[in-house]
């Protein structure tokens, strides 16, 4: 599955080159209970990442009985046009927190909420940002792929890409790269950083990306209705990123719709 780019800006893999030797104890919390503590528990505990270019902070939290971290990123910046080192120009540039909530959200939404982690918004210090639960990760993307690591079920594997690339293209993400692709001991994906995702644009970054869907994903985006999700991702999505990103569900579903009818269901839905 080759379908990421690589990439040098923002995009940090903070909770992987963090925590491969960081000695967890992880609590069996439910989703819902790992919103409640990032939400209410007491910060303990502060300290730069002092990885990538948007000085996330790695926050140690604690309700009293049960102690985690958690990494929090307040990164918000808009520009009218920006330019990259590559020679690409982007108008309405935007580079925010609020996309990371927003992603998680939409996650729910689709049934991927278990591709990345709890993410709320919270006040840290005076400054508001996203704080999402620190995972206990192996490696990331760039590390299996320098060390030419193999998962040991390669099927299990790519179907975990093919939900990462139609979320991908969902979304929007123009900073999605290796980096960004987190794989705990038991080869799990989790997908981080969205922070320059959900732009204004209603075609597909790259359809060729989207080969295979699972088919409750499909089906979830089938459903999708861009009200709920306008009003699920309220204030961090205006109307008109919900309305841009519900083109693109439609372009997604009609591109699967159209590979089934030339492939048969079964080569195209797992």
């Amino acid at each position: 599955m080759s379908g990421l780019r690589l990439s040098c800006s923002v995009s940090i893999a903070f909770f992987a080159l963090a925590t491969v030797s960081a000695a967890f104890q992880e609590p069996h919390f439910t989703a819902e209970q790992q919103r409640e503590f990032l939400l209410n528990a007491k910060v303990v505990g502060s300290k730069p990442i002092g990885l990538g270019k948007t000085h996330p902070w790695r926050l140690t939290l604690s309700d009293g009985t049960v102690t985690h971290d958690a990494a929090f990123n307040i990164v918000d910046e808009l520009k009218n046009v920006m330019k990259f080192s590559g020679g690409r120009t982007e108008l309405n540039f935007r580079d925010s927190y609020e996309y990371d909530i927003a992603a998680y959200e939409l996650a729910r939404l689709i049934g991927l909420d278990d591709m990345i982690p709890v993410t709320v918004e919270r006040r840290w210090e005076g400054k508001r940002g996203a704080l999402s639960w620190w995972l206990p990760v192996k490696m990331d993307e760039n590390k299996r792929t320098k060390e030419n690591l193999q998962p040991p079920n390669q099927e299990a594997w790519n179907r975990q890409m093919h939900k990462v690339r139609v979320f991908t293209q969902l979304i929007y993400d123009t900073d999605r790269n290796r980096g960004n692709l987190l794989i705990t001991e038991d080869w799990k994906i989790y997908m981080i950083d969205f922070t320059r995702a959900f732009r204004l644009n209603d075609k597909l970054e790259t359809p060729s990306d989207l080969e295979r869907c699972d088919r409750q994903l499909l089906e979830k985006l089938r459903q999708l209705d861009g009200q709920e999700l306008l009003n699920r991702t309220k204030p961090h999505l205006t109307k008109s990123e919900v309305k841009s990103l519900m083109a693109r569900r439609d372009k997604i579903v009609k591109i699967f719709d159209q590979l089934i009818a030339q492939k048969g269901e079964d080569a195209v839905l797992y």
